[in-house]
């Protein structure tokens, strides 16, 4: 999947050891409960583990949430 993120509005780190076995939904409503957040907006989240050298990225494409 080729994609132009670089009409991303928004970059979000989210801090702290998330846990990494969370799928697209997971991640999603954590961003909406606990940082009352749009996950379907122009924007992309970044999430960490407990090993550093793990990441996530959730980005809404317009038509469906995607995880990087």
């Amino acid at each position: 999947m080729r994609h132009d993120y670089s009409s991303v509005k928004n970059i979000y780190i989210i801090c702290g050891k998330t846990d990494m076995r969370k799928g697209i939904d997971g991640l999603a409503t954590l961003i909406q409960d606990a940082f009352e957040l749009d996950p379907y907006g122009n924007s992309t989240f970044l999430f960490s583990g407990w090993s550093k050298d793990r990441y996530k990225c959730l980005y809404f494409d317009g038509d469906s949430l995607a995880m990087l």
